[in-house]
């Protein structure tokens, strides 16, 4: 009897063991390869949506700190209305904005924070994906060098903002996020980015964040910004 029931209980630990690693696969790679999928398709819409209907031209003269923005209201939840390219992941990377931060836009691509500016408005555009699994548009957030660029894409613009600083922080300080970044109540005057991921990697203990600030915005019928040239990849 005790050989029996000894035999009945390894069976199960092997099998929890299987289903564990199975598990493990689907979180860290079939989510990657489906929603990486997923965001790549919903870039190409977007290209393909903005060039078919062109929207008027903005004002490339505006200055840095308060351009003509072509998105004037937030988009409704899980929305995709901007595209994110930063040359130091690698000529190949484009991934959609969706608004939300939740479980289900941040599987979508990257999440816009709920009350956040939008992308070149005076403010912070605050944004957060992840660093591993669906997709992991964030997984190399760490390798970002002050002075990098990180390009934002809309319907009728670009906007290219400058790496200015990191810092890890508790999951509790939102300050990060705030109009302008660690500074709670302060009237902003400058357009700011702030990328937010999980650290360190595949845990949720605390926060890697990225501020940069908006250097130039060019109108989407003039091409991509020299700031889209490829720099340091491996």
């Amino acid at each position: 009897m005790i050989r029996r029931i000894t035999s009945v209980v390894g069976e199960l630990l092997v099998t929890a063991g299987v289903l564990t690693l199975l598990f493990v696969v689907w979180q860290l790679y079939w989510t990657d390869l489906t929603s990486g999928r997923v965001q790549a398709a919903t870039v190409t819409s977007l290209e393909q949506q903005w060039d078919a209907t062109p929207a008027p031209s903005a004002s490339a003269s505006a200055p840095a700190a308060a351009p003509t923005v072509d998105v004037d209201q937030t988009p409704p939840t899980g929305d995709a209305f901007a595209i994110v390219y930063v040359p130091r992941f690698g000529s190949d990377y484009a991934v959609p904005v969706v608004e939300g931060t939740g479980t289900a836009e941040l599987q979508e691509g990257i999440g816009h924070y709920a009350d956040a500016a939008l992308p070149g408005q005076v403010g912070n555009f605050a944004i957060a994906g992840h660093r591993v699994t669906y997709g992991k548009p964030f997984n190399l957030i760490a390798d970002l060098q002050d002075g990098d660029a990180v390009v934002v894409a809309t319907a009728t613009q670009w906007f290219t903002y400058r790496v200015q600083s990191h810092e890890i922080v508790s999951p509790k300080q939102v300050s990060v996020i705030a109009p302008v970044p660690d500074q709670p109540g302060a009237t902003p005057t400058q357009a700011w980015l702030t990328m937010t991921a999980c650290h360190p990697m595949h845990s949720a203990r605390q926060r890697y964040v990225v501020h940069a600030l908006l250097e130039s915005v060019q109108d989407r019928s003039a091409g991509p910004p020299a700031s889209l040239a490829a720099v340091g990849q491996g």
